[in-house]
């Protein structure tokens, strides 16, 4: 699955510079000009890597870096105009998995996060090793590069919104999801609007799967939302 990283800058002509190079390079890109605006995407859209500069109005990219470490482990770049040494430190300490000073390359901060996320695990070089990958025992199986899925052997023709469902709950089997969380990593964004519209794609979900009782794939968690029901194969 391509990875998702979330620009955090409050300049919106670096942004876009940011994004264009990122895009151009397959990346999915999320934005957001606030440091409020960025802890919500991060949390409800569940970026592989975050691009965080730390002069934001409001709420510092010091503080959010540190809120996020409460509970994620997702990587932070770190951008800034402070070149010292201990402003370097400082960012790492907070949480920083790499640290950009402006002005900078757009072209070596691609690169930069490039290889962040290889550390990581989650780049693009990862998930092209295991871009098919079979669940259930081969009852089915998701390939993320060619975004093909196959129930029972048979090819299974879904939209983008119902694939990147799938692909999202299939990420982390078991897992219980919010429909907001959902929404967030579906739409890129968080609005309440389009809570329930989850639904109605979990039920054409599982009537193309032939997703039926007792072994569901998509499974209902009352009171929360949904989780995949399977596992992945060895």
């Amino acid at each position: 699955m391509t990875a998702t990283v979330l620009v955090v800058d409050d300049e919106a002509k670096l942004r876009a510079l940011v994004r264009d190079y990122l895009e151009r390079d397959g990346y999915t890109v999320l934005e957001a000009g606030d440091g409020r605006r960025a802890l919500d995407l991060a949390r409800g859209a569940h970026p592989d890597l975050i691009i965080l500069d730390l002069g934001l109005p409001g709420l510092p990219g010091e503080e959010v870096a540190r809120l996020l470490r409460k509970d994620s482990d997702v990587p932070i770049v770190m951008l800034t105009a402070k070149a010292g040494e201990n402003d370097r430190v400082m960012g790492l300490r907070t949480g920083a998995d790499d640290y950009v000073v402006k002005p900078f390359s757009p072209r070596e901060l691609v690169a930069r996060v490039e290889a962040v996320l290889r550390r990581a695990g989650t780049g693009r070089a990862a998930a092209q090793e295991t871009a098919a990958v079979s669940y259930g025992s081969g009852r089915l199986r998701i390939d993320t590069e060619r975004r093909e899925v196959h129930a029972d052997g048979q090819p299974v023709e879904l939209t983008r919104t119902e694939f990147d469902l799938l692909a999202a709950l299939a990420s982390r089997p078991g897992r219980a999801w919010t429909r907001m969380e959902l929404v967030g990593r579906i739409q890129g964004h968080t609005f309440e609007a389009y809570e329930r519209t989850i639904d109605v794609h979990v039920k054409n979900l599982r009537r193309k799967l032939g997703d039926t009782p007792p072994s569901r794939v998509v499974v209902t968690v009352p009171g929360i939302g949904y989780k995949f029901g399977i596992d992945r194969d060895a």
